[in-house]
């Protein structure tokens, strides 16, 4: 590879940001990249983005991660402009005059020219810095949509149902320009901490990767979309490990005799042929507050997965526990809506709206008691967090010693286990409790611990 070893350092340094956040990016992709920098140069620089991504990435699902890191590592330029800031009214002028004619260049030079000007803080060299949030709320570009509405309109005339599709092509277009505010703020920040470190914190992972008790309505969205991947993913995976667990022991009898042929030699070790039946599988899923996320996500996973087992059963819980198994099977093509079905057709409270899982539990284990055999392995997903009321631990003993296994996933991380009112440690004394905080984390665990 030929890239000036600059160039081929940036690169590097990309590559080791993307793979910081999950994506498995190889030597000969890399040397593909650099070839495509020799080819496509540095000139165009949304042109190398396209490149780069199309010989770097292997699907378009982490594009949200490669854009910004790609930001950082080729920006639009270095340092500050050398000519002194515009005032504040010169530059919303200019501004308003580029989202009429929606000038992407201007916006962008326009963008740098706001940051430089509004976005600087600090006094010392140690301190300074760029906020993005501090340019935009000194610029206000928002406050100009009705000025561009009316220049636009006066070039070209628009009235009634057009003049709302104006307004709302004019807020993508100021939207596009706080992005880009955004954009300039960030790469100052990189320059003076540097783009590893930048690049390792301020990019937001792929949604695989986001902690389920932080994630946001779109990354849940995002996953929710992910499921029937993932499921077939993990199909695969317990089938295979099906077809190992049926092969079984050796048959000493049966491989003796077929060692007559070879002057007793065992050449061909002959095994007992296993007819596993298939498991059964339990979910208890708490579905209050933040943890709702993860059981719903958990949920319609083990649902993608049912052709795996001989019967799937789910109950959904706060303080009350109610079967939703049929909820699911209704509910498969609307992901979206499973947490309104459950909160409208299922009795998952009592008299208050906080979790009780020493309630829950005990009413499961009193009423659905046959739901549980020596055939039946059952997941809990909750954070065991207890609101200081008993936890019930002679029903999470008495579903134990029912079931086959009995798994905790606790989507809360392991070093605040037991912190307030927490009782995962005196829960995980009875069942195997693991911590489940993310997708990727739930997959591994689902293809490890799923029974075959």
């Amino acid at each position: 590879m030929t890239t000036p070893a600059g160039v081929a350092e940036r690169l590097t340094s990309l590559v080791g940001a993307l793979r910081a956040h999950g994506i498995r990016i190889g030597t000969s992709e890399t040397v593909d990249a650099g070839r495509a920098i020799e080819v496509l140069g540095l000139a165009d620089r949304e042109q190398l983005r396209e490149g780069l991504a199309a010989t770097l990435l292997h699907g378009t699902g982490v594009r949200q991660v490669f854009d910004p890191v790609f930001d950082l590592y080729f920006p639009r330029g270095v340092g500050a402009p050398e000519r002194e800031s515009a005032g504040r009214e010169n530059l919303r002028d200019r501004l308003a005059a580029a989202l009429a004619v929606n000038d992407q260049a201007m916006m962008g030079q326009l963008a740098v020219e706001a940051v430089d000007g509004f976005g600087g803080y600090g006094s010392s060299p140690e301190s300074d810095g760029w906020s993005s949030y501090q340019a935009l709320e000194r610029l206000r570009p928002q406050t100009l949509l009705a000025r561009v509405r009316d220049e636009v309109r006066a070039r070209g005339g628009s009235s009634g149902f057009a003049d709302r599709l104006l307004e709302d092509e004019i807020r993508q277009r100021i939207e596009a320009f706080r992005a880009l505010v955004a954009l300039e703020a960030r790469r100052r920040v990189a320059e003076r901490r540097g783009r590893d470190e930048i690049a390792r914190r301020a990019v937001r992972p792929t949604a695989d990767r986001v902690d389920f008790l932080f994630a946001g309505k779109a990354q849940l969205a995002e996953l929710r979309r992910a499921v029937q991947p993932l499921a077939r993913k993990l199909a695969t995976r317990l089938a295979a490990r099906r077809r190992r667990a049926s092969r079984g022991s050796i048959d000493l009898r049966r491989t003796l005799r077929g060692s007559l042929s070879t002057g007793g030699v065992p050449m061909k070790p002959v095994l007992r042929r296993r007819r596993p039946v298939r498991p059964e599988l339990v979910l208890l899923c708490d579905v209050s507050g933040s943890v709702s996320g993860f059981s719903d996500f958990t949920m319609l996973l083990v649902q993608a997965l049912h052709d795996q087992f001989s019967k799937v059963r789910v109950f959904a819980f706060v303080n009350r526990i109610d079967e939703v198994t049929g909820l699911l099977e209704r509910g498969t093509a609307d992901p979206e809506g499973l947490s309104a079905r459950i909160e409208a057709d299922a009795t998952v409270t009592g008299y208050h709206g906080s979790s009780d899982y020493g309630m829950a539990l005990g009413e499961f284990a009193e009423r659905y008691a046959e739901a549980v055999g020596p055939r039946t392995t059952v997941f809990v997903l909750g954070d065991a967090r207890t609101n200081m009321s008993d936890p019930n631990l002679p029903a999470v003993r008495q579903i134990a010693e029912r079931a086959r296994r009995v798994y905790w996933l606790n989507p809360e991380q392991h070093s605040r286990w037991g912190t307030g009112d927490s009782a995962a440690p005196a829960y995980a004394e009875l069942v195997e409790m693991h911590e489940c905080r993310t997708a990727r984390q739930l997959s591994a665990l689902v293809a490890r611990l799923l029974p075959v």
